[in-house]
């Protein structure tokens, strides 16, 4: 790959494995002795509000007070849980219960029923909003005490706490926090991470007056307005996890190792612009980071800080050479890399007679996809990109990108865009970026 840093952003499902929870209990709510589905449900949600709630108190008897006591393993598995959140500055911590159904097999004591619940967490001073995901528990019953018995983790990602102990490292403007590492090491992510998010503020604020701009109309430029005005206020803060190891990291972003391996880092959370979805993680790859320089590691942070700043901008309009593009061009602004610096396949490429021809599409940023293409799409997007911002300046590129993302699906926001911030066709700016790219590479 060009880099090891150019890591995609990806979108964690809040909830899901609908699928996994019918084969596990059966279909339909399942009432049990001496009360139907209705007692059931209330009594279960109590049990995990308690549950929740000890662990918010950092009380660990009554942590474990709710755990049955005869499920020896499952006690020892939640002890260790418990102290491996130590360190984790949870604002809030809660289960909102989905469902319950179907009896699970056991040659143990009590009635056992299978529940789906929504566990929903929010990090002190980081998230605006909770952080959910699915969790699958057994619950059993006995002499008319309900406890929780096991859970189901085969389905959906892991969490970092669910790996190992947490060292949390706090910096000026992030969070830190890893599985595995030392201090040290942490602590020189959350330097770094310091020093991307001003330098992110400082790019991504500078579209909220580009000059000449008209103001939004109807439609979708009136999305696009109100788009940029939520935007251009993101919290400034970040949050990092670092895990033991590339296979750990996989783990966390329920995804195959492979898709991993020469990628540094990537940033997990809901794209859209409706201000709602919680805080993103930029997730590190320990392996592939710690192969790069002090230059790669600060262009690596950047980047993704990028994504996090424009998330709320970023919808489904919005194409990858533009979201990634942007992001190189954030992570390298300053700099003074010049193009075949930051950009060898592509160069190469040119040098060979082979000149792109169209902008890269959203396919060629595949992870699993030839080495060299993936590289140059990211190449791609950010001189088309750093283009915009020498031809039409910094303000444009910025109002350029909050523009594509006011709009909610992808057939003609780009146009739209072009026309409106940069006053140019969609045919004419690709002919000027195969231009630009020539010129580069002359």
């Amino acid at each position: 790959m060009r880099r090891p840093g150019a890591g995609r952003r990806v979108a964690r499902p809040l909830v899901a494995g609908l699928l996994a929870f019918q084969v596990l209990c059966g279909c339909g709510a399942v009432g049990l002795p001496g009360g139907g589905p209705d007692a059931e449900h209330r009594s279960v949600t109590a049990l995990l509000d308690r549950w929740a709630k000890a662990l918010r108190d950092r009380d660990e008897r009554a942590f474990l007070s709710v755990v049955d006591p005869d499920a020896e393993g499952f006690r020892t598995e939640q002890r260790a849980l418990f102290a491996n959140l130590a360190a984790v500055p949870l604002a809030s911590w809660d289960y909102r219960l989905v469902r319950t159904g179907g009896f699970v097999p056991s040659g143990g004591d009590g009635h056992r029923v299978a529940a789906e619940a929504e566990l929903r967490y929010r990090l002190a001073d980081y998230d605006t909003v909770p952080v959910t995901t699915t969790a699958r528990f057994t619950v059993v019953r006995k002499d008319d005490q309900w406890y929780v018995a096991a859970e189901d983790t085969r389905h959906g990602p892991r969490q970092l706490w669910q790996q190992g102990p947490v060292t949390a490292v706090r910096g000026a403007h992030s969070l830190v926090l890893g599985v595995g590492q030392d201090q040290a090491r942490l602590k020189a992510l959350a330097d770094l991470a310091d020093s991307a998010v001003p330098a992110v503020s400082t790019a991504w604020g500078s579209g909220r007056t580009a000059p000449g701009t008209a103001p939004p109309k109807s439609g979708a430029t009136a999305a696009a307005g109100a788009a940029a005005r939520r935007g251009g206020d993101w919290p400034g803060r970040v949050v990092v996890e670092m895990p033991a190891s590339v296979d750990r990291m996989a783990e966390l972003l329920d995804s195959p190792v492979a898709n991993y391996r020469g990628i540094a880092a990537v940033t997990t959370g809901e794209v859209g612009g409706s201000g709602n979805a919680p805080a993103d993680r930029i997730i590190v790859n320990p392996e592939a980071y710690g192969t790069l320089g002090d230059f790669g590691r600060r262009v690596v942070l950047t980047h993704e800080t990028a994504h996090v700043a424009t998330r709320s901008l970023t919808s489904a309009a919005t194409p990858l050479w533009l979201s990634e593009g942007f992001a190189d061009w954030t992570a390298y602004r300053g700099t003074g890399r010049t193009a075949a610096q930051a950009a060898p396949e592509l160069a190469r490429a040119v040098a060979e007679g082979k000149p792109p021809k169209d902008l890269p599409a959203d396919a060629d940023f595949g992870f699993a996809g030839e080495q060299g293409r993936l590289a140059r799409a990211y190449e791609e997007g950010w001189l088309a990109c750093r283009m915009i911002a020498e031809r039409w300046g910094e303000a444009k590129l910025v109002a350029f990108y909050r523009a594509v993302g006011g709009h909610q699906r992808r057939p003609g926001a780009v146009a739209a865009a072009l026309h409106q911030v940069l006053g140019v066709s969609e045919d004419g700016f690709t002919q000027r970026w195969r231009a630009y790219v020539a010129s580069r590479f002359g």
